[in-house]
């Protein structure tokens, strides 16, 4: 497991992580969100011992990293994808990274074939590579030693569909596998369908620490829309049940307060003609922007 544990981070005057705990179990593909300056990173560099924690700790499997031997045994990790040498080529730097954790050669090419990096790609130097590829190689480097635990910081960044698809499998099979995957992200889209449990923090706090479901429940409710040639006397009956209506135009109802049960049950009693009911779906970025809004460092327009 990945535990945090009051893990506080200063700089000077500021405060980039502030009493945060939570805990990341195998077997779950777990986003680590917040918005831009929250202090993901922060921790993530903490966790791997890159960075001296305030006060706090913050252990994966119940001990520092710095404490791990041959650390790509234990935990892999993707932080940065243009942290790499790049006048080594491909090959060169895993099978350097292979041979300091005391790891066989024949990995290299096994990590290789598994992100797609062919063997011409595989001897380019590294400084040719386009951001996706940089990323192909980082997900390598993370995945050599075979660990249980993988971490990656916005591993989706200049990947295109394919990649991503690609990855958001990848991420699946390995917390199927029991592995302990965490996986950092500002593409809200993508941790919809990759991750199943959330870490969300803003400004250095914990916000939430929950399943996504769970998570996206609690932003605004899922809004009822319906099509109906009475839509005036439908929103009517609908306002004197409780209901709060919304007209999006003269044939449509946005309806809030009464679920789509309730308003087919209303629209039968009193014989209203629907051509559709539909109900929206809980939203993790509605949910986000909304629970998130007090913690963003920088809102486009505001000028303080």
């Amino acid at each position: 497991m990945i535990e945090v544990e009051q893990l506080t981070k200063r700089y000077g005057p500021t405060t980039a992580v502030r009493d945060l705990s939570f805990t990341v179990r195998p077997g779950h593909v777990t986003g680590f969100l917040g918005p831009n300056g929250a202090g993901k990173t922060t921790t993530l560099r903490m966790l791997l011992g890159l960075v001296e924690p305030t006060s706090g700790t913050a252990t994966i499997s119940g001990h520092s990293f710095r404490r791990h031997p041959r650390g790509l045994h234990h935990v892999g990790a993707l932080l940065d994808a243009h942290d790499v040498h790049g006048g080594r080529s491909a090959r060169a730097h895993l099978h350097a990274l292979a041979r300091g954790n005391r790891i066989p050669r024949r990995r290299v090419d096994e990590v290789l074939a598994e992100v797609g990096l062919t063997d011409a790609a595989a001897r380019r130097r590294v400084g040719t590579f386009s951001l996706g590829m940089k990323q192909r190689l980082g997900i390598a480097a993370a995945l050599l030693g075979d660990p249980p635990v993988l971490m990656f910081d916005e591993p989706l960044n200049g990947l295109d569909p394919e990649g991503v698809l690609w990855v958001r499998e990848l991420f699946r099979r390995l917390a199927h596998e029991g592995r302990t995957v965490l996986v950092s992200s500002h593409l809200m889209s993508e941790m919809e369908h990759t991750a199943d449990q959330l870490v969300v923090i803003g400004r250095g706090e914990l916000i939430a620490a929950e399943s996504l479901a769970g998570f996206a429940a609690r932003g605004t409710a899922p809004t009822v829309t319906v099509r109906t040639p009475d839509a005036g006397p439908l929103a009517a009956v609908l306002e004197a049940e409780g209901a709060e209506v919304a007209p999006d135009d003269v044939e449509t109802l946005r309806v809030n307060g009464a679920s789509a049960v309730r308003v087919g049950e209303i629209a039968h009693e009193h014989r209203f003609l629907l051509w559709e009911l539909s109900t929206s779906a809980a939203s993790l970025e509605t949910a986000f922007m909304e629970l998130t809004a007090d913690r963003v460092e920088y809102l486009a327009g505001d000028r303080r």
